[in-house]
């Protein structure tokens, strides 16, 4: 039976509630002092890349081999979209966003040169060298079955006849931070809008030793299991999986943790009430999401990105934010989304994400032409989150 609570917190974070809820917590609870099993005590780990006159021509190239073939969209690969000089520049730099520093913006793409579709087709191909395989964003297009793999990141909120939006990445409302799903998030900015917007990142490994060496109790509860809402999948009203996770060392990566959660899968936003279903937040949880939050902002960088730029981030690494920002009607901020896997450089996926991943690229190899790039923005389904 639904059951009506007041929600601890709310999707905008509060500095001085959260200050309260932990000094509070601190003082009447039995904290944990030690870290969950196997969760090390700190982690270690060892920006921009302008193209030049010649690269931007190879890419030129490319685009017009691409159109040469005839194929459709979601055949665009490394060998359909040749660029021999760039290549081992682009790989080098997907090796630094798995195992450096976690993100790299490419700048320079002469996108007020290209046609709409020949900025799909650039933007696709460049990132086929970054992340061979493109993940699942929607199910559906235009009401039928589909594996969209693009996503135009804009404020629909005073377009016509616009549908429900449940996720501040339709508004120009600032985005807490988060992560998106899958290995890695590409953003190619195609309008700046005429202010504000800037891009926010933190790394997660300085997010998990500072909330280690003083809230190893934080830990344990990022750790354990959490009821994430659903929304709008009434077979499954929540699900349970923990926010962060571990990740042993391998021959090729060193120790890591990873954090997979978005703050309005506890909170709602907008058109997307919290569901009555759901259990109640603890006051640890809340706590923790706040923590989360709020350290991420204290180790921020922010990035003013440029139209022609291409924003990469290692998803499993760093969380990233936006600023509010303000349209104007020739102005728009419009950046085009892709979620990416790099098969040889990629991290072992947990055990508890397997069926995310699975949801977003289970599937993708081998039928390719069925891929769908919509050409004007879309609302995706409340299951796909952010």
């Amino acid at each position: 039976m639904a059951t009506s609570f007041e929600l601890p917190i709310s999707y905008v974070p509060n500095f001085d509630e959260y200050q309260l809820r932990a000094k509070r917590r601190q003082a009447e609870e039995d904290l944990s002092t030690s870290l969950p099993q196997g969760f090390p005590a700190q982690l270690h780990s060892p920006l921009t890349y302008s193209l030049s006159s010649l690269e931007i021509d190879e890419i030129n190239s490319a685009l017009r081999h691409f159109q040469s073939l005839n194929l459709p969209l979601g055949c665009i690969t490394p060998v359909t979209f040749p660029l021999p000089t760039l290549r081992p520049n682009l790989r080098d730099l997907s090796k630094i966003i798995h195992s450096g520093r976690g993100f790299f913006v490419l700048r320079g793409l002469p996108v007020d040169q290209y046609t709409q579709d020949e900025t799909v087709i650039v933007y696709a191909g460049i990132s086929s060298y970054i992340g061979s395989l493109r993940g699942r964003q929607d199910s559906k297009h235009n009401g039928q079955p589909a594996d969209v793999v693009l996503s135009h990141v804009v404020d629909l909120n005073n377009v016509a006849g616009r549908p429900d939006i449940g996720s501040p990445a339709f508004t120009a409302d600032p985005q807490g931070f988060h992560t998106d799903t899958g290995d890695m998030v590409g953003l190619l900015m195609v309008g700046t809008g005429a202010e504000g917007g800037k891009s926010c990142i933190a790394s997660t490994w300085k997010i998990y030793n500072e909330l280690a060496a003083s809230r190893p109790d934080l830990i344990r509860t990022l750790a354990s299991d959490w009821a994430i809402d659903g929304f709008k999948r009434s077979s499954t009203p929540y699900y349970l999986r923990p926010l962060l996770h571990h990740h042993p060392a391998t021959d090729t990566n060193p120790e890591g943790v990873s954090l997979q959660f978005s703050r309005r899968s506890f909170t709602g936003y907008a058109a997307y009430k919290r569901s009555h279903y759901m259990p109640p937040l603890s006051e640890a949880q809340a706590e923790a999401l706040d923590a989360l939050h709020f350290t991420a902002m204290k180790h921020q960088l922010k990035m003013q990105l440029e139209k022609g730029d291409i924003q990469f981030i290692n998803n499993v690494a760093l969380v990233h934010a936006r600023e509010g920002f303000r349209d104007e009607p020739e102005n728009r901020r419009h950046l085009l989304r892709l979620w990416l896997r790099d098969e040889e450089f990629g991290w072992e996926v947990p055990a508890p994400l397997k069926g995310v991943w699975e949801g977003v690229f289970g599937g993708m190899s081998g039928k390719e032409e069925c891929q769908v790039f919509p050409a004007a923005p879309v609302v995706r389904g409340a299951q796909y989150g952010l």
